[in-house]
């Protein structure tokens, strides 16, 4: 009795499933097919949801995907995007699946065949076409979208007339269709992947010099090069894998041409400039460290470029500023505030590492505030504000109070065992700019300490040093480090943070045999 009622529920719910599988399989082709017109763009289609996303999630978790999970937050959130994306535009395909697979209304004559295929297909494609279309305004992701959804409901359409005239079961001909769907997604999928990657940007490394770099920049990265210790294992003066953070998953892509930089608010006299007015200026290049608010003690989003661009003093003097605080505006909707007196001695730089500066990192031009956490040195700079009251900057307004200067940090990055009982600790320490005047280091847990070796400093005010140390232990061990600052001030022991205005702390690690 049992038994016949569960095979009466398969029986019931079986006729759904090809249905529900032809529609995810042409949501996520859909979404695949956008994906290979356009790239990971602000014209791809997730980019809406991945905002919905984000504006959605709560700030706790926000937090928590900060502090806690670094770019793996940022990853988990947009593969959310990609699944509520697809789902949605499966949904929205589900006329035309319905119409395909014999579940749709009556169609007359039309009901066998090929008019069946056709009407099928042609109102799986207008539907997703037209969401595409009204989310991206973007006439290459709409056509994408329906291009993929196409080509899922053709190849349904192909799987099942194979099938027909033989004496297949039913079951038979609902496997094929579901078969055949998901495979020309994956296959849809599979090329846009093949084509674009994941969409994030590949950079070479720094110290790969181009061929039209200026004779400054060509000498300030050998520089860097050759004072950089050889640790095997620890990143270089001059970062290879720069670190990003945005809040959102899908970079602007900044049309330089049409691109102008404005400054309003309490200002004798409003400017703007194109890119070409900044290129006419006096070229200025920098080693800056950066450091992001949310990075954990111990964490890796702290890194270092050669950058180019135009000192904000001359910009701001000639608009003759009334106001004691400014706003930052990106073309991204991010915003942030601080006193007009730290961004004063700032760069607006242009160029990263003696090539245009990256799309990833703000192009046409981001603001790099000398010796202040990351999150007030805003990317794809459209606009300086000028203001004579305190305003409530984005993150500010989630629980965070990261526009003041950056605290000391030495970081121990990198161990590696030299063999006979010998071991080196390394790492990087920075502490904005104060600069660093010496990285201290104890292998019995604290009881005692040595000053490790310093790389030479890189020139400029805001710019980490390399340290190391070799030494000769028995056994499991505690390793701790401490920075000092170019004023003598100690970092700070006790472990705070990140939230709400950075993380504070000495590095500890176990080290030796496992």
């Amino acid at each position: 009795m049992v038994g016949s009622r569960i095979q009466g529920a398969r029986v019931r719910v079986r006729p759904w499933l090809p249905a529900v599988a032809v529609t995810l399989a042409a949501g996520l082709a859909a979404v695949a097919g956008s994906y290979l017109a356009v790239g990971r763009r602000p014209a791809f289609v997730v980019t809406t949801f991945d905002r919905l996303v984000l504006a959605l999630s709560p700030d706790a978790l926000i937090a928590f995907a900060i502090t806690q999970l670094g770019t793996l937050g940022h990853q988990l959130a947009f593969l959310t995007a990609i699944g509520v994306a697809c789902v949605t535009f499966g949904l929205v395909a589900l006329p035309g699946v319905a119409v395909l697979l014999g579940n749709g209304p009556d169609l007359g004559a039309l009901d066998r065949g090929r008019g069946r295929t056709v009407i099928g297909v042609l109102l799986g494609q207008a539907l997703p076409s037209a969401l595409a279309f009204g989310l991206t305004r973007s006439w290459p992701s709409a056509l994408g979208a329906a291009a993929g959804v196409g080509i899922v409901l053709l190849v349904t359409a192909a799987a099942a007339a194979l099938a027909a005239g033989t004496d297949r079961p039913l079951g038979s001909l609902a496997r094929r269709r579901v078969l055949g769907s998901i495979g020309a997604a994956i296959g849809v999928s599979a090329l846009a992947v093949l084509l674009h990657g994941t969409g994030e940007e590949s950079f070479p490394s720094p110290f790969e010099i181009p061929e039209d770099a200026r004779p400054a920049v060509r000498e300030s990265l050998t520089r860097a090069k050759e004072q950089s210790f050889a640790v095997d294992g620890l990143e270089p003066l001059v970062s290879t894998d720069f670190y990003q953070v945005d809040i959102r998953n899908v970079d602007p892509d900044v049309d330089r041409a049409a691109w102008s930089l404005s400054i309003t608010g309490a200002v004798a006299e409003e400017r703007e400039y194109d890119f070409a007015d900044l290129e006419a200026m006096e070229l200025e290049d920098r080693f800056v460290t950066l450091r992001c608010v949310g990075d954990r003690l111990n964490g890796r989003q702290m890194d270092t470029a050669l950058w180019s661009g135009v000192p904000v003093a001359a910009l701001l003097e000639a608009a003759e500023p009334s106001g004691d605080r400014v706003i930052l505006h990106g073309a991204d909707g991010y915003y942030n505030e601080f006193p007009i007196d730290a961004l004063r001695p700032g760069l607006l730089a242009y160029r990263m590492n003696g090539r245009p500066l990256p799309r990833a990192h703000g192009a046409p031009l981001r603001a790099l505030v000398p010796g202040h956490w990351g999150e007030i040195n805003v990317k794809w700079l459209t606009e300086i504000e000028v203001r004579d009251e305190d305003t409530i900057g984005y993150w500010e307004h989630r629980g965070w109070h990261g526009t003041g200067p950056v605290e000391t940090v030495a970081k121990l990055w990198q161990t590696n065992y030299l063999g006979s009982g010998r071991y080196e600790v390394a790492g990087h320490a920075y502490a904005g700019t104060r600069g660093i005047e010496a990285v201290e280091v104890s292998t019995d847990g604290g009881d005692t300490w040595t000053e490790a070796e310093l790389s030479e400093p890189l020139p400029g005010d805001d710019v980490w040093r390399q340290w190391r140390h070799e030494y000769g232990a028995g056994g499991r061990h505690e390793v701790i480090v401490r920075a000092r600052d170019g004023n003598g001030d100690l970092q700070i022991p006790e472990k705070d943070g990140p939230k709400p205005d950075g993380a504070t702390g000495w590095v500890s690690e176990t080290v030796g045999p496992q």
